[in-house]
C-alpha cells in the first residue's frame, strides 16, 4: 500500500516536471524563433488601452506564458519604455490570452490521443535543430517543446488516477459548501505559486476533473484560485526594480484578487453561466466548462476594470509612493533579475537603459573639467564632484558588468544575444576607462587653474580648453550613435576625429618644448603637457566605445 502511494507520488512528481519543462520549452522555442519581435511589439504600444489589452492577448498567446508576459511588462516599465498606465493594459491581456493553454489541453488532450504523434513530433523537432543555414532552428524547440508538454499530459492522467480514498477526500471537501470552495481557491492559488504556472495548474484541474476526481465546483474554485498564484512571477521580478516595476506588480496582484474575490461574490450564478454558454451537463464535457469558466473569467475581469485604468494607476502610486528617505550616494542596478523563462535579448533593453545613465555620468564629469578653465574658483567643488561620480561610475561598472555575465549564461541565450552582451561589456568597460582618465585630468587641472599666474585668455589655456572640449564633443557623438546607431560614413568620421585628436597631441606638446626652450615655467608646463597626455588618453577611451558599436 505504501509502495503504491510513493509510487504515484514519484509518478505524478515526474509527469508534472515533464509537463512543466514542455511549457518551458515551447515558450523558449517561440521566443527565440521570434528574435526581439514579441519584445518590440509591447515596446510599441500606444497609450489606447484597448491596444494594450489586445497586445497582451496576442503576445501571451503566441508564447504560451502569461508569467513572461508579465515579466517582460514589468522589466519594459522598469526600463521606462512603457508607463504604468499602458502596462496595466496588457496585464490585463495577458490574463486573458494565457487561458488559450487550457484550451490547447482541453481539445488536444482529452478529445483525442495523440500519445501515438508525440514521439515523431519531437523528432521533428530534433531534426530542424540542424537546419541552421535556413533560419529555422530556432523554432525546434517549439515542437519539442509541444510534443512533451503532451507526452507529460498523458502521464499525468495516469498517475492522477487516484484511488476511492484520495476521491473521497475531495468529495468531502465538496460537501463544505462555501468553505470548501475557499479552500479549493487556497489550494489553487497555493500549488500555481508553487510551480510558478497556472497553465500547469489549469492542466491538473483538467486532468483531475476528466478522471472524475474532482467536481464541477471545486475545479472552478481552483482554477480562480491559480489566477491568484500565478502573480508570483511578477512580484518576484519586481524585486529590486523601480519604484513603477513596483506598481505594475501591484496591479497585477489586486487585478487577480479582486477579480476572484468579485467571482467568488457571484459563484453560484457565475458558475450557471458557464452551463448555459457551454452544451451538455457538467459531467458529460467537464473539460470544455472549465476552459470556458477560465476564458469567461478573465474577459469579464478585463471589462468591469478597464474603464478605470487610469484611477487604478493613481491607486497604486499612492499605495507605492516614491521613497522619502535620503538618495542614496550608492549605486543600485534598479533592474529585473535574469529570468530562465524570459528571451535573453529582454535583458538588453534594461541594461542599455542604465549604459545611458553611465555615459550621462561621464558627461557630467567632462563638463565639470570644461567648467573649471571657465571658473577656477570652483575647482576644488568641480574636483570633489569628479571623484565621487568616479566612484559611483566604479560601482556601476561592477553592477552592470556581473549582469550582462548572468545574461550570457541564460540557457536561453543564442549566439546573437552574447556577442551584443559582449559589445555591451566592451562599451561599459571603456565608459569606466574614460572615467578613470576624467578624474586623473580634473586632478591635473584643478592644479593647473589653482595657478596665481593662471589666465583663461591666455593663448595655452584656450588650446588645453578647446582641446578637451574637442574630446567632449567626441564623445557625445558616440553616445548618439550608441542610442540610434550610425552609418559607415559616420564611423569613418570618427576615425578622422581620433587622428585629428592624435595630431593634435603633438602639435600641442611642441607648442610646449618651444615655451620651454624660451624659458617658460617648467613646472607649469609640465602640467600642461601631462593634461595634453591625459586628454589624448579619453579620446582613445572614446574612440575604443566606437570600434565596440
Amino acid at each position: 500500500m505504501i509502495m503504491n502511494v510513493i509510487s504515484q507520488i514519484v509518478g505524478f512528481a515526474g509527469s508534472l516536471c515533464l509537463l512543466l519543462f514542455g511549457m518551458n520549452m515551447l515558450s523558449n522555442g517561440i521566443q527565440k524563433g521570434a528574435g526581439s519581435g514579441m519584445q518590440k511589439l509591447l515596446g510599441k504600444i500606444t497609450g489606447n488601452r484597448f491596444y494594450a489589452v489586445l497586445t497582451g492577448i496576442g503576445v501571451t498567446a503566441i508564447i504560451q506564458s502569461s508569467g513572461a508576459t508579465t515579466v517582460m511588462v514589468v522589466s519594459f516599465v522598469n526600463a521606462e519604455i512603457l508607463n504604468l498606465e499602458q502596462a496595466i493594459g496588457v496585464i490585463f491581456g495577458a490574463n486573458i490570452g494565457t487561458t488559450v493553454t487550457a484550451w490547447i489541453v482541453s481539445f488536444f488532450g482529452f478529445s483525442f490521443s495523440i500519445s501515438a504523434m508525440a514521439v515523431p513530433l519531437f523528432g521533428f523537432g530534433y531534426i530542424l535543430k540542424y537546419f541552421k543555414r535556413l533560419k529555422i532552428h530556432n523554432f525546434a524547440e517549439c515542437f519539442m517543446g509541444f510534443a512533451l508538454l503532451f507526452m507529460g499530459l498523458g502521464l499525468l492522467k495516469e498517475s492522477l488516477s487516484l484511488g476511492p480514498a484520495a476521491s473521497k477526500i475531495f468529495a468531502v471537501i465538496n460537501d463544505w459548501g462555501i468553505k470548501g470552495i475557499f479552500l479549493g481557491v487556497i489550494i489553487g492559488a497555493f500549488i500555481t505559486a508553487l510551480i510558478h504556472s497556472s497553465s500547469a495548474m489549469t492542466a491538473i484541474v483538467l486532468t483531475m476533473a476528466a478522471n472524475g476526481t474532482l467536481s464541477w465546483n471545486l475545479s472552478a474554485a481552483i482554477v480562480l484560485g491559480s489566477n491568484i498564484g500565478s502573480t508570483v512571477d511578477a512580484v518576484m521580478s519586481s524585486l529590486g526594480a523601480s519604484v513603477n516595476a513596483r506598481r505594475t506588480a501591484f496591479v497585477h496582484v489586486a487585478f487577480n484578487v479582486s477579480g476572484t474575490l468579485l467571482a467568488l461574490a457571484v459563484f453560484n450564478p457565475f458558475l450557471q453561466l458557464i452551463d448555459f454558454i457551454v452544451p451538455l451537463e457538467p459531467a458529460a464535457n467537464i473539460t470544455t466548462h472549465i476552459a470556458m469558466l477560465h476564458t469567461v473569467f478573465n474577459i469579464c475581469a478585463t471589462l468591469v476594470f478597464i474603464p478605470f485604468v487610469s484611477q487604478i494607476a493613481t491607486i497604486a502610486k499612492k499605495v507605492i509612493s516614491e521613497s522619502a528617505e535620503a538618495k542614496d550616494e550608492h549605486y543600485h542596478l534598479p533592474t529585473i533579475l535574469p529570468h530562465s523563462r524570459i528571451s535573453a535579448d529582454l535583458y538588453s533593453f534594461q541594461i542599455q537603459k542604465e549604459i545611458t545613465k553611465m555615459s550621462a555620468k561621464v558627461m557630467e564629469m567632462f563638463d565639470s573639467v570644461c567648467n573649471s578653465f571657465i571658473n577656477p574658483a570652483n575647482a576644488e567643488n568641480e574636483n570633489e564632484h569628479v571623484r565621487y561620480l568616479e566612484n559611483y561610475i566604479d560601482e556601476m561598472n561592477g553592477a552592470i558588468t556581473e549582469f550582462l555575465q548572468k545574461c550570457s549564461r541564460l540557457p536561453n541565450a543564442n549566439r546573437d544575444d552574447r556577442v551584443y552582451f559582449s559589445t555591451l561589456l566592451h562599451i561599459t568597460d571603456a565608459l569606466e576607462n574614460l572615467s578613470d582618465e576624467t578624474c586623473s585630468l580634473m586632478h591635473t587641472v584643478k592644479k593647473y587653474v589653482s595657478n596665481s599666474d593662471y589666465d583663461f585668455n591666455f593663448i595655452r589655456s584656450k588650446e588645453i580648453s578647446e582641446y578637451v572640449e574637442r574630446v567632449r564633443v567626441f564623445y557625445e557623438q558616440v553616445c548618439l550613435y550608441f542610442t540610434v546607431g550610425f552609418s559607415v560614413e559616420e564611423k569613418n568620421a570618427g576615425e578622422l576625429i581620433e587622428e585629428k585628436i592624435d595630431e593634435t597631441k603633438k602639435e600641442l606638446k611642441r607648442a610646449s618644448r618651444k615655451r620651454l626652450e624660451s624659458g617658460a615655467d617648467v613646472k607649469e608646463e609640465l602640467q600642461y603637457i601631462d593634461m595634453v597626455r591625459k586628454v589624448e588618453r579619453a579620446g582613445d577611451c572614446v574612440y575604443a566605445m566606437l570600434q565596440s558599436l
